[in-house]
C-alpha cells in the first residue's frame, strides 16, 4: 500500500478542491488569515490547511459520497456484507452522479483494503485500544485516514467533511474525538507513518504486510504460492501491489448471443486476452441494454479463460447426438452462462448444479439469456451428483468453494475476514467435490478443477491427493489449453501441467486450472 500506489488520477482528490476556499471561509485575497473584531488572529503559526471556521460554522451534514462509503463500511462490519454488493445499491439510493460515485467507490474500497495499515496508524493516535472504540467511530476514522493519507483530498476538506459526517450520523461527542484523532494523523504522510511503524523491524513478512495492507499469514501464503506455481518469490511485492490496485471491469458477450457493440460505443475497449471480451470504461453498467438483458455480462477475464479452456479441451467419449456438460458448483452463474452459450453453439447441453436455493435462482437468471433447451438447473449437493449420475457427462467444470485469495483486489474486505483455518477447513469439501466430478464424467471425458485461489493447499495439493488415489486419471496440459483459447497464444501460466493466472502478470484474478482426463 505504498503512497504512490494509492494516489492515482482517479482517486477523487479534485472533487473537494473546488470547495476548499469556501469551506474555510476565512481566507483573504492573498491567502492570509483575517483577524476578528478584537484584532486577534485564529490559527497562528504554520498552517496545515485545516478549516478555520468556528465550531458552530463547521459542516453539520453528511456529504452524500462520504455517507455512502460510511454506510458500506458499516454494512461490511456489522452485517458481514460484501462491499461489491452493497456499494451499487447505496450509490443508487443516494443518487450519486458519476463523479461522486467514483469518489465513494475509491473511498469505500480504499478504506477497506487499507484497514490493517490504517488501524496501525490510528492506534498511535488514540489513547485507548482500538477495540474499545465504538465500531462506527472506528469506521469513520478509517474513512478519514484514507482521505488524508492516500487520496488527493485537501486536509481541511477531509477533516471538515469527515467530522461533519460523524456529527450528522454518530453524534457531536464522537465527532470531537474523530476531529482530534485525524488531526494527529495529518502530522505525517503515509510514507512517514510507515517509516515510524517499521523502525527497526527486520521481519520481511511483517514489513510487507504493513506496507501493502495484507495480513501476515496471507503474505506468507502468497510467497509459497508463487514458488509452488513456478514463479520467483521476488514477485511478492508486485503481487501485493496488484491486490491493492483498483481492478478494471471486464465484460463478456455470450458467444452467439451477445454483442459488445453497445459497450464499445460507450467507451469500452476490446479485451486483449480472450475473444468476446472488453474492458469497461467505468460508470453504471446497468445502463447498458445488453447488460440488463444478460447477453453481455460482467466477468473477470480469468474466469472467461478457464471456462473456455474446459469447453474446448479435447475429449474422447464417443458421444453421439451432442455432448452433456456439467457445472458442478454453478452459483452465482457467471461461468455457467458462458458455458451454456458455448454449449448451445456446439449442440451440447449444460446441467448447472447449485446447492443453495437462493443461489440456484441466481444461476437461473444468469442462464435466462441462453435458449432454454440448452440448459437445466439442479438444486442439490454437488457431492451426490457423481453417485446419482455416474459417467454421464463429457465435460465437467468444478469451481470449488475456496478462500478467495486470488480475488482480493475485487473483494477488499475479504483479506481481513479470512484466517488460515478457513483454508484447512475447505480441503475435505474440495476433495469430495472433485471426486464427485470425476465419478460423473465419462471415460475419455475431462474435468476442469478451478479455484479462485493460488494457495497450494487448495490447488496442487488437492489435485495431487486425488490423482494418487485413482489409477484411471491423467493430467492434460492446462497451460497449453489456456494458450489455445487466448488471443495472444502465450500466457505463460502453465507449470507442471497445471496453470495459474496472476493479477500482477495477466491482470486477471488468480485463477487456478487443472484439466483431468478420465482414461477410456
Amino acid at each position: 500500500m505504498s503512497e504512490s500506489g494509492r494516489r492515482g488520477p482517479n482517486s477523487g482528490g479534485s472533487r473537494d478542491g473546488r470547495r476548499s476556499q469556501a469551506a474555510s471561509g476565512k481566507q483573504g485575497p492573498r491567502g492570509d488569515s483575517k483577524r476578528n473584531a478584537q484584532g486577534r488572529e485564529r490559527n497562528r503559526g504554520p498552517q496545515k490547511g485545516f478549516s478555520s471556521s468556528a465550531p458552530s460554522q463547521r459542516t453539520r451534514r453528511a456529504d452524500p459520497a462520504r455517507l455512502v462509503a460510511f454506510e458500506v463500511l458499516r454494512a461490511v462490519a456489522s452485517e458481514d456484507a460484501y462491499a461489491n454488493l452493497v456499494l451499487p445499491a447505496r450509490i443508487r439510493e443516494h443518487r450519486l452522479d458519476r463523479r461522486d460515485a467514483g469518489f465513494a467507490t475509491e473511498l469505500s474500497y480504499g478504506a477497506l483494503r487499507g484497514q490493517g495499515t490504517y488501524d496501525a496508524i490510528l492506534a498511535r493516535c488514540v489513547d485507548r485500544p482500538l477495540e474499545q472504540l465504538d465500531p462506527a467511530i472506528l469506521d469513520a476514522l478509517r474513512i478519514g485516514a484514507h482521505q488524508l493519507l492516500s487520496m488527493r483530498v485537501p486536509a481541511h476538506a477531509a477533516l471538515d467533511q469527515t467530522v461533519g459526517l460523524a456529527r450528522a450520523v454518530i453524534g457531536a461527542g464522537p465527532s470531537s474525538l474523530i476531529n482530534a484523532v485525524l488531526r494527529k494523523v495529518t502530522a505525517r504522510s503515509l510514507q512517514e507513518w510507515l517509516d515510524v511503524l517499521l523502525d527497526q523491524e527486520d521481519d520481511a513478512t511483517k514489513v510487507a504486510a504493513l506496507r501493502h495492507a495484507h495480513p501476515e499469514w496471507i503474505v506468507r501464503a502468497l510467497r509459497q504460492s508463487l514458488v509452488n506455481h513456478g514463479r520467483p518469490v521476488s514477485e511478492i511485492e508486485a503481487l501485493l501491489e496488484a491486490d491493492n490496485a483498483a481492478p478494471v471491469v471486464n465484460l463478456v458477450a455470450l458467444p452467439g448471443i451477445g454483442s459488445l457493440e453497445e459497450a464499445l460505443e460507450l467507451g469500452a475497449t476490446p479485451g486483449e486476452l480472450v475473444e468476446g471480451s472488453a474492458l469497461s470504461s467505468g460508470g453504471d453498467l446497468g445502463r447498458l441494454e445488453s447488460v440488463r438483458a444478460g447477453t453481455t455480462r460482467v466477468q473477470d477475464v480469468g474466469s472467461q479463460l478457464v471456462a473456455r479452456a474446459v469447453a474446448e479441451a479435447r475429449v474422447d467419449t464417443g458421444s453421439a447426438g451432442g455432448e452433456r456438460w456439467l457445472d458442478l458448483c454453478a452459483g452465482p452463474g457467471g461461468k455457467a452462462a458462458l458455458l451454456a452459450a458455448l454449449a448451445h453453439q456446439g449442440g451440447a447441453t449444460l446441467l448447472a448444479n447449485e446447492p443453495a436455493p437462493h443461489r440456484a435462482k441466481l444461476v437461473q437468471q444468469a442462464l435466462s439469456a441462453v435458449p432454454q433447451d440448452s440448459w437445466t438447473v439442479r438444486t442439490g449437493d454437488g457431492r451426490e451428483v457423481g453417485s446419482e449420475q455416474p459417467e454421464s457427462f463429457d465435460r465437467v467444470l468444478v469451481d470449488v468453494p475456496c478462500s478467495g485469495l486470488g480475488a482480493l483486489r475485487r473483494r477488499p474486505e475479504s483479506r481481513w475476514r479470512r484466517a488460515p483455518k478457513d483454508v484447512a477447513d475447505l480441503g475435505p469439501l474440495q476433495r469430495e467435490l472433485l471426486n464427485s466430478a470425476i465419478d460423473a464424467v465419462k471415460p475419455g471425458g475431462v474435468v476442469g478443477y478451478v479455484t479462485c485461489s493460488p494457495h497450494p493447499a487448495e490447488t496442487t495439493a488437492v489435485v495431487g491427493d486425488v490423482l494418487t488415489k485413482r489409477a484411471d486419471l491423467e493430467l492434460l496440459d492446462a497451460g497449453r489449453a489456456l494458450d489455445d483459447v487466448s488471443l495472444g497464444g502465450h500466457l505463460g501460466a502453465g507449470h507442471e501441467l497445471t496453470a495459474q493466472l496472476w493479477p500482477h502478470v495477466h491482470q486477471t484474478d488468480a485463477m487456478f486450472l487443472a484439466l483431468i482426463r478420465k482414461k477410456p
